[in-house]
């Protein structure tokens, strides 16, 4: 049987038990045969700062290797004050350095998130597609997912409770998996 083709996960939250965390676990889970989602830790990274892109820090080079050896990128993200988290965008920027010899460019990206507020990390989405954009990934446009984390989200084995969010969110990994395929086809 062929190795199953990875998909990173990038979660833009360090807390252990956040709601972004759980929904990342939680697409692993649903992963269509012959995918894999891996989550691919940012805990570690040091600030990004331009003067160690001779050397980087041993975090740094495993974060870089793991990005490039996946077919595409998943960004499970909180909303920070109508944004992403600091500590997102400091992984985005250590895979974009030294300039031209980043992981980004090329790759397929998608992008979620769960909040407990009403917009469901809706401007934080559209901040971080900026910011793919400018590091040449095609991300997915359509369709777009926009989640409220409340009471009762995630059922007691982690997997989403609510079947019709359940199918809404199968039906967003679906149509990234045929993203990333087009894209290689493309």
């Amino acid at each position: 049987m062929p190795a199953a083709q990875r998909i990173g996960v990038v979660v833009g939250s360090l807390r252990r038990d956040s709601f972004n965390r759980r929904l990342a676990q939680a697409l692993a889970s649903m992963a269509p045969d012959g995918w894999a989602l891996e989550i691919v830790e940012i805990r570690e990274l040091p600030l990004y700062d331009q003067d160690d892109d001779g050397s980087p820090a041993e975090p740094v080079r495993r974060f870089k290797e793991r990005i490039a050896g996946c077919r595409g990128v998943i960004f499970v993200t909180p909303e920070y004050n109508r944004s992403i988290p600091g500590v997102l965008k400091n992984a985005l920027d250590h895979g974009s350095r030294p300039y031209g010899r980043g992981v980004w460019s090329g790759k397929p990206a998608g992008v979620l998130g769960i909040s407990p507020g009403a917009l469901g990390t809706a401007l934080a989405q559209q901040h971080l597609r900026s910011v793919l954009a400018s590091l040449a990934m095609p991300t997915l446009a359509q369709p777009e997912v926009y989640l409220q984390a409340r009471d009762g989200f995630f059922a007691a084995d982690g997997g989403i409770a609510d079947d019709a969010t359940r199918r809404l969110v199968q039906g967003w990994l679906d149509a990234f998996v045929a993203w990333v395929q087009q894209q290689a086809d493309a």
